[in-house]
């Protein structure tokens, strides 16, 4: 799935299936990774958390809930976001989506992949670093 270190060229997209609708990863190098999350509408990832990755969304099609307790606060709460709208989630920040309609969304983040601390999984994941 990754490229080479330090080599330019092309590269084949990954798709990742997923309980709540699939991830394509277009990028993934030691620095960053560059991620398409397709939730079909109903559908919710996570409740969870990260130790070490930090990443940005944006909405780009859609309607989604995006629940994040934000630091001092003990519950989480919605950031009503639209299309267009970014937010950045920092390690311990616990949060999820949930999607209203189909949703895309475009993730950039640093290369942890499997640091995923789920707290509560609607697909039974729930403690695991699954799929």
């Amino acid at each position: 799935m990754r490229a080479a270190a330090f080599m330019s060229g092309r590269f084949t997209p990954t798709v990742v299936p997923k309980p709540w609708g699939h991830e394509i990863i277009w990028a993934h190098t030691d620095r960053y990774v560059g991620k398409i999350i397709h939730v079909k509408g109903g559908q919710a990832l996570s409740v969870q958390y990260h130790e070490r990755k930090d990443e940005t969304v944006y909405l780009l099609s859609g309607e989604m809930r995006y629940w994040v307790r934000l630091p001092g606060e003990t519950e989480l709460r919605d950031q009503q976001m639209r299309t267009g709208d970014a937010f950045r989630i920092t390690p311990g920040t616990i949060h999820y989506i949930e999607a209203v309609t189909d949703c895309d969304i475009l993730e950039a983040s640093t290369p942890e992949l499997d640091d995923v601390v789920r707290i509560k999984d609607r697909y039974g994941r729930e403690g695991t670093n699954a799929p």
